[in-house]
Parts: C-alpha cells; structure tokens; sequence
C-alpha cells in the first residue's frame, strides 16, 4: 500500500468537509473548501505555482464560461420557462413529470454534454418545485442522474467519452456506443424513477399538475437566447458529422460553448447583467480542483494502487469497478487518461472501451464529487437558496450506481 503523503491528506480533508458542512453548519461552499485545498497543496510545495497554472484545463473553463452565459439569458429571459411549457405541458401527475424530465433531460445530454444540461436544467427544476409544489431534492436529483446517466450513450456526451471515442482506437464511436451501451442506458434510465419513488415515496401527490405558460420578461434577450440555442445545436451536429466522418479538425467543444455565448455577450444591452449573475464559484471550483487533483496526481499514489490491483484489460467487472470507485477520488477524465493507454496496450477492444465509458461515467451517481455536472447542480441551486447535501445524495446514489453497474455488465458480458 502506497504512504499517504500531504496530498492525499488534503484531498480526503476536502471530502469530509464537503461530506459534514451540512451536518455540522459549516458556512462554507464547496468551491470555499476545493480552492482552500488546492491553495494547501500550493504551501505545502506539493505542486509549483507554475504546474498548478499548468493544471488549470482552460478548455473546460472556457466552456463552463460560455454555457453559464447563455444558461443565464435562457434563465433571465423568461425564455426557459417558457419553452418548458411548450415540452413538459403534456405531464399530469408527478410521476409524468418525473419520466418526462428523465427522458427529455436523460436524452439531450447525450449530445449536448452532460454540464450543458446541468447548467440549463437546475433552475429549470426548481421552477417546477416552486410551480408544482414539489420537493426541489427530489428534482435535484431526477436532473443529476439523468444527466449523468443520458451522456453515457453519446461519445460526446461528457469529456471522459470524448478522450475514449478519440485515443481509444475505435474506428466508429457513434455506432459502437450504441451498439453496446443504448440499450442498458435506457434502461438504467427508467432505474432512476424507481429510485426515486423508492426513497422519496412520500413526496409524491397525487394532485393534477397545472402547468401555466410563463411570461417572456424579455423579448430581445429571449430572442439572443434563441439565436444561442440554434448556434449550440448546429454546432453539435457539425461536431457529431466531423467525428463521424474522420474530419481533421480543431473543433473542440469549447468553441461551441463561446459561440452560444457570444450574441448575448456582444449585442444584449443586459451583458454586464448576465456576466455578473453567472456561477462564478463553479468556475474558482473548477481550476482549484485542477490544481489539487494534479497535486495528487503526481504523488503516484493511485497509479500504485492500480499496479497492486493488477487491472486485467479482459475483465469487465475488473474495468468497471475500478473506474467507479477512482472517479471519486481523481475524477473521471483523469481516471481514463490513466487507464487508456493501460488498456490499450493490453489490447482492449471496443467492448471494454464501452465499459471504461460506463463506469467513469455512472460513477456520478455515486457522489456529489462524482461528477463534474453535481457540482454545477449543486452550485447554481445555493445561489437560489437550496442544496443537497453529500448524505442525501450518496443515500440514494450509492445503491442506484450499483444497480446500473450491474446493468451495464451483463449487458456488455451478453453482447
């Protein structure tokens, strides 16, 4: 077993800070307590001021900076709940509107991006909460899991299946993904409901939903927001037409994040007003946890534990654990850019490829650190008064992560 050393003590310290803030009234927000921890590993001379600014993923910044932009003129417009209208009218009941959320939601990230989904659909949720009476947890976490769940089916449904789809010598990421993973990821959406209705049964009533067609405040930023969405989904197609077709083409995600940015930052009269609404502290997160997560990264300390394990590219449960369980520690992009060139050089064939997307990716479920989009969720909820804590989270998560590994690999065992 590999010595703890100042890194990991810091990382797990940031883990039960996170973990008790609730329980024991800690006014600190969970980007307060990843910048104290990166800003720790930064006086304990466990990275240089030089690496930590190397660490710092300025693509993912970028792209976070653009969706929140265009999230919040969608949000501040009156345009998102008015297109909402338009999409979930048709729910009656609760558990309509729950089925509906998880299909709709579930189903868009996985061309959308799982953090773009995050960002739109949190005030999204807590608009229905207030309209309809609901628990904003249960909401919270309906969007959470279907986010996460949804992109597992998409090579560009979440940064870790980008990094597969690209360097994991799959000649056709669309379709093998599809082949091995819609079936068990429909599935795996409906699981969430169960969930759900399991460990929330209580809140569901059985009173008529009454949807009411929202206002537009206003016209020319709801008219931007528009021009956003049909600029983000252009792009998408170009993206999915040029990985499909072998394009040679910088084309990266961020590009598509800044374009939908840009007519609300460049001809809104609202500009400032939406800069300065936007989640800031996911952003401070973010590049806080580049900085520590590249602290513990060049300990070795996982690296080693993984050499112990002995990781057999051919097992499937071998592959799906252990992407589950080191995506809480080190996060899911770091995790496959670990085990990539492990599994490649084992020869690991599309299948295992497919099971490295699914694990890193369902290893959201388990915790609020799981995921990239929680945190996002989590965030832009606080702003407006509501959170989920790290217990209520894992209470429900830990056993519906189980449950959806356990699809995955006897579909990809059947196959």
């Amino acid at each position: 077993m590999p010595e703890l050393n100042a890194s990991i003590i810091v990382l797990l310290a940031v883990f039960i800070l996170i973990a008790v803030r609730q329980v024991l009234r800690i006014k600190l927000q969970i980007w307060h307590i990843m910048l104290a921890g990166a800003g720790a590993v930064l006086v304990a001379g466990e990275i240089t001021p030089v690496n930590a600014v190397k660490a710092i993923d300025i693509d993912v910044i970028l792209f976070l900076f653009g969706m929140f932009v265009a999230g919040e003129a969608l949000h501040q417009s009156g345009y998102l709940s008015h297109l909402s209208y338009k999409i979930f009218k048709r729910a009656g009941s609760i558990d309509h509107l729950i089925l509906l959320i998880i299909i709709v939601i579930g189903g868009l990230s996985a061309f959308l991006m799982n953090d773009t989904l995050a960002i739109i659909g949190t005030p999204l949720m807590l608009y229905f909460s207030r309209a309809h009476k609901i628990s904003p947890k249960i909401l919270l976490l309906c969007l959470a899991f279907a986010v996460t769940t949804g992109s597992v089916l998409s090579p560009i449904g979440n940064p870790q299946n980008l990094l597969i789809a690209i360097n994991g010598n799959i000649q056709n990421p669309f379709v093998t993904f599809f082949k091995y993973l819609a079936i068990p990821t429909f599935i795996n959406l409906l699981l969430i409901y169960a969930a759900l209705k399991l460990f929330y049964r209580e809140h569901f009533h059985d009173e008529l939903l009454n949807h009411y067609k929202e206002p537009i405040e206003d016209s020319g930023l709801a008219f931007l927001s528009r021009i956003s969405l049909i600029i983000t989904a252009v792009l998408i197609l170009a993206k999915i037409l040029i990985v499909s077709f072998g394009v040679k083409c910088d084309f990266r995600l961020t590009y598509i994040a800044l374009a939908a940015a840009f007519p609300v930052v460049a001809f809104s009269p609202k500009r400032f007003i939406v800069l300065k609404n936007i989640d800031w502290g996911t952003l401070v997160f973010f590049a806080a946890m580049f900085v520590l997560m590249r602290g513990v990264w060049d300990t070795g300390f996982f690296q080693e534990i993984m050499a112990e394990m002995k990781l057999n590219a051919a097992s499937l449960t071998g592959i799906l654990f252990i992407s589950i369980v080191l995506s809480q520690f080190i996060s899911n992009v770091p995790l496959v850019a670990l085990c990539l060139p492990m599994l490649i050089t084992a020869g690991a064939g599309a299948k295992e490829m497919a099971s490295l997307a699914a694990g890193s990716t369902i290893a959201g479920n388990l915790s609020i650190l799981g995921a990239a989009s929680n945190v996002i969720i989590i965030q832009n909820a606080e702003k407006q008064g509501k959170t989920l804590t790290f217990w209520e989270f894992i209470r429900i998560g830990l056993p519906l992560t189980l449950v959806q590994a356990f699809v995955y690999w006897l579909f990809l065992n059947i196959l």
